[in-house]
This record gives structure tokens, sequence and C-alpha cells, in this order.
């Protein structure tokens, strides 16, 4: 089962907006959670971006130490689930920590025009994939108020990785009631153990639309 495809020719408007979720040295290759063939993105977004007067950045932005790093939880190693109090949580290599370089976002973006970036995960004790809710699922980042404010209605998400931040924004942006698109080809995943396929499922489910750069008017 794939997202609903659009049948048409998706125009943007004043009310739709570009999210840039993550395009962070960390995930690009040569990063301590490099996500392969993620830097193939970034021409992708550049050239969307050109189109889009509204974009939002993410930023992922952990403490040292932080509780989704493996290297916080003894014995464990990346890729390793635990249970956290809020759920399930998979552990990752430390990666964007407060202030480094990885936590930069990539040199090659180009996208002067951006009107916000919004920093995530930067509580120690709870990760955040979604722009838009906290993984415990109740602490809000303000991006779906900021967005309601500016009178946006329609979402379109690209980023890294597809089967986590990319796929978490994109069904709570549905939550929160807007129209919700994914462009794939301006996204990359890291599938681990079928987390992919079953990104792609959930955000169907939701409502979210998967269309490519070129479906884009």
């Amino acid at each position: 089962m794939s997202a609903a495809l659009a049948a048409e020719k998706v125009k943007i408007a004043g009310d739709s907006v570009l999210i840039v979720v993550d395009v962070q040295n960390c995930f690009l290759p040569g990063g301590s959670l490099a996500v392969k063939d993620g830097d193939k993105v970034v021409p992708v977004i550049n050239r969307l971006a050109k189109n889009f007067a509204n974009v939002v950045m993410t930023q992922d932005w952990h403490t040292a130490g932080h509780v989704s790093f493996a290297s916080s939880h003894a014995g464990k190693k990346p890729f390793e689930t635990v249970d956290l109090a809020y759920g399930k949580q998979v552990l990752w290599p430390d990666h964007c920590v407060q202030g480094s370089d990885g936590a930069s976002l990539s040199k090659d973006l180009s996208i002067p025009h951006a009107q916000l970036v919004i920093r995530k995960g930067f509580h120690k004790d709870v990760d955040s994939y979604s722009a838009f809710t906290e993984a415990d699922g109740k602490t809000s980042t303000g991006l779906a108020g900021y967005l309601k404010a500016r009178k946006m209605k329609r979402v379109f998400v690209t980023g890294l990785a597809t089967d986590f931040c990319v796929a978490w924004t994109a069904t709570d942006a549905r939550k929160a009631g807007f129209e919700t698109y994914v462009i794939e080809d301006a996204c990359r995943g890291i599938d681990t153990q079928g987390s992919l396929a079953k990104a792609w499922k959930d955000m169907a489910k939701a409502g979210v639309k998967k269309i490519q750069s070129g479906d884009v008017g």
C-alpha cells in the first residue's frame, strides 16, 4: 500500500508552505547518521523552494548525552530499541549535538527566503522526530500555531529521513488539520527493519499524499 497519489499538478498558492526537514551534516554522506544518498535531496529542494513564498526548515538539536543516543544506554548499540516512559525508542549514534558542525544545515542548501528554522529534540529526555510534536505525543513545538497564524493550509514535506522525521512531520501535519503532501524524490530514508514501507503505509492511512517534485506547479 502506497500513499495516495495526487491525480494532477498540485498548485502552490499563498497558503502553501514547504517544510525542509533536517538537511544537516550528520545525516549527509560522511555524517554520524548518514542517510544513503541524502545529499541528492539538496538540488531538488533548492529547485522546489524557488516556487514557494513560504518555507520552514527544521534542525535536529540534541543535548550531549541525549536519551536517544545508544551511547547513553550501557550495553546498547545503535538501531537497537529501548522502552522509555513515552514508548519504544530507536537508539541512534550520537548526532546533531547542539552547536556542533554535524548539527549545521547543509551549506549547499540555497533557501535564503526561509522564514523560520524550528529546532527539535533539545529536551534531553524526549526524542523529537516530528516538526510539530515531540515523541511523547503531547509536547508541542509551536509549529502548528505558527502556520495557522500565518493562514497556511497546505504543507509540502521534504528532507531527511523519509521513514522517521519526514513521516512523523507529515502525519502530525494531518493531525493538525493541514492538507499534506510528501515529495518523495525530495526525501531519502534510513529503512531499518522495514521502517520505510511502514512509514508510507502509516502516512497513507493518515491521508498524506505522496507526490514527486514534477507534480508541483
